[in-house]
C-alpha cells in the first residue's frame, strides 16, 4: 500500500455538478452526488453512488485489478439497448484508508460508454432531469 503524497498526489472532492453517464441512448447513471478524484497527471474520474446507477443494467465480471494507492478494484459489464460494454465500470469496495471516500462508488471508463457529461446543476434541473429512472 502506497500513500499519496507530493510525488503522487490524490485529491477527492464532491462535484458541484450533475454527472450523467449514457450507453446505447440510455442513462446508466445520473447524480448530483459524485465524488471527483484527481490522481497525479491522470484525467479526473467521477465516482457515482450505486443508488444513482441503474444497477440492473450492470453485471459483475471476473476481471479485477490492483492499484497500489487505492486497493483492489472489481469490475462490471454494462448491457443497455442491445449494446454491451465489457469491464466498463470499476469500484473499490474496500479502498485503502487514504481514499476511503470512494468506497463502493462506481466509476466508468469514458471510452467504453457513449458519454460522461458534467452538467451545471441549475441547467440540468431546468431541463427536467431528476436522476435515474
Amino acid at each position: 500500500m502506497r500513500t499519496p503524497g507530493p510525488d503522487h498526489p490524490i485529491t477527492m472532492a464532491r462535484n458541484p455538478n450533475k454527472i450523467r453517464v449514457t450507453l446505447g441512448g440510455q442513462v446508466i447513471g445520473e447524480t448530483a452526488r459524485a465524488v471527483t478524484l484527481k490522481e497525479a497527471a491522470y484525467p479526473p474520474v467521477h465516482y457515482i453512488p450505486r443508488a444513482d446507477v441503474r444497477m440492473e443494467l450492470l453485471e459483475r465480471s471476473q476481471h479485477s485489478s490492483h492499484c497500489p494507492y487505492k486497493g483492489e478494484a472489481a469490475y462490471y459489464n454494462i448491457a443497455a439497448a442491445g449494446r454491451k460494454a465489457a469491464n466498463a465500470v470499476w469500484t473499490y469496495e474496500q479502498p485503502f484508508p487514504a481514499v476511503a471516500q470512494i468506497g463502493a462508488l462506481l466509476a466508468f471508463y469514458p471510452d467504453r460508454v457513449d458519454s460522461i457529461e458534467e452538467l451545471p446543476l441549475a441547467s440540468a434541473e431546468s431541463a427536467g432531469t431528476s436522476g435515474v429512472s
